[in-house]
């Protein structure tokens, strides 16, 4: 069951936002997006990869990570360590809400896919002055994980940029589809828009968006919300 956030104020959380640009960092994060590709396809070092698993899978120090989003909402990415296995859990946050949004989370539950690739997409710009991960090509690195979108070709050329901005040899397309077929707990999904809801739904089975999301916020913060994930023009898969 994945771990509600307020249970993290008593657990060994750290900042994780500095080993972003550390060597190893992203073939650490995608590694089970990126099964057989070696950590050298990520421009990066096999023994470098190997010991950032270990600072991310660290039972004593847990990595937390923040992507700012306009309105306050934050995503917030919490790794979790027991003494058997680390699982990854992906959080929508408002400063007002009662209770976090999981968009996905590796546990045992295998909830995902969060988010398909117009709502990605319609996250990669920073707001104005934020803090936490601002670059754009860090966060769509750092979100792949809850991608999981059947209609997703268009972003190969994203990922393959972002993946070469981070240090990934140019002839990454391989990389870049092989990362695009979804987390292996629930892979690639269909999605449809819900004009009436003004939100996008997934048909997968372990997807926490098989509703519209955010249902049971106030009218007014659900508008907000839909204003982020389906911007003007962001139902459109072109």
């Amino acid at each position: 069951m994945v771990m509600t956030r307020h249970w993290y104020s008593s657990s060994p959380v750290v900042d994780g936002h500095p080993l972003i640009d550390l060597p190893g960092f992203w073939p650490a994060h995608l590694a089970d997006l990126s099964d057989g590709f070696p950590p050298e396809a990520f421009g990066s070092d096999a023994g470098d990869a190997g010991a950032m698993l270990d600072r991310l899978h660290n039972p004593s120090a847990w990595p937390v990570f923040t992507i700012p989003l306009t309105g306050g909402l934050t995503i917030v990415v919490h790794y979790n360590s027991g003494e058997e296995f680390t699982t990854t859990d992906y959080f929508l946050t408002h400063p007002r809400w009662a209770h976090d949004l999981v968009l996905a989370s590796d546990d045992q539950d295998r909830i995902g896919p969060g988010l398909c690739w117009p709502e990605l997409a319609a996250l990669l710009a920073p707001p104005l002055g934020a803090a936490g991960v601002t670059d754009p090509h860090a966060r769509l690195l750092l979100l792949l994980p809850v991608l999981g979108d059947t209609a997703a070709d268009n972003a190969v050329a994203a990922v393959v940029e972002a993946l070469i901005s981070q240090g990934a040899p140019e002839a990454s397309e391989p990389l870049a589809r092989q990362l695009l077929q979804g987390h292996p707990m629930w892979g690639a999904q269909d999605w449809s828009f819900d004009v009436d809801e003004h939100s996008w739904t997934c048909e997968g089975d372990h997807s926490p968006r098989k509703v519209p999301l955010g249902r049971h916020l106030p009218e007014q913060e659900r508008a907000a919300l839909a204003a982020i994930l389906a911007p003007a023009g962001g139902s459109s898969r072109t």
